[in-house]
């Protein structure tokens, strides 16, 4: 087997990854990697991403890291398997673009804070910081704002297709609507549609599959 996702399946990043893969219908091989004792820090797979952070990626020969690169990557070199996750048109792509920064810079600095206080804080036995909740809670209401606005005008971040800005979001989505967060996201009915929609496809369900023990 060819392509190889090395980390666990409980980082966003990785389920970034192994969603980009789902909906391609590729076969991979998922190599686990122990970050409580710290492999991520050591050889071997420090050789693969020399910031020890997961996930890294092999494909025959190519070694690549940083989950938003890889699923770009999948989705232009298997761009005639399963799902087509970028769009034809320069102006379309160039759309899809701006929310793939958007993910990036704006949305996942939020849920990504949010998820450690909420959902993994308290499975660490760790205790949560409330003004650390009530502070990007503020931040991501804001942000849906926005989004909302845009989802008024098409099914998607994109346009009228899913794509890669919309799959981008599914992992923080996943643990943030399984919080009280869920509230800011059904306030606002047309990103609890998108929401919704991006979290029942198919390829995510069989993401979740390999995440369960």
């Amino acid at each position: 087997m060819a392509i190889k996702v090395h980390g666990p399946m409980m980082s966003p990043a990785v389920m970034r990854v192994v969603a980009t893969l789902k909906e391609k219908d590729l076969d991979f091989e998922l190599v686990p990697v122990n970050m409580q004792i710290g492999d991520h820090k050591k050889e071997p797979f420090i050789s693969l991403n020399p910031f020890g952070q997961v996930p890294a990626f092999e494909d025959g020969d190519l070694k690549l890291f940083e989950s938003r690169a890889i699923t770009q990557y999948i989705a232009h070199t298997y761009a005639d398997k399963g799902t087509q996750l970028l769009p034809n048109d320069p102006k379309k792509m160039a759309i899809m673009s701006v929310w793939m920064e958007v993910e990036a810079q704006k949305f996942d600095p939020i849920g990504s804070k949010l998820g450690f206080e909420i959902v993994i804080k308290p499975m660490l036995g760790m205790v949560t910081d409330d003004a650390v909740v009530a502070e990007n809670e503020e931040k991501l209401g804001k942000l849906l704002d926005v989004y909302e606005s845009r989802l008024k005008e098409s099914k998607y971040l994109g346009g009228e297709s899913f794509t890669l800005a919309d799959l981008h979001h599914a992992p923080s989505l996943h643990y943030l609507m399984g919080s009280k967060v869920k509230t800011l996201f059904d306030a606002r009915p047309h990103v609890s549609a998108w929401c919704s929609d991006i979290l029942a496809r198919p390829a995510w369900s069989k993401t979740l599959e390999l995440s369960k023990p």
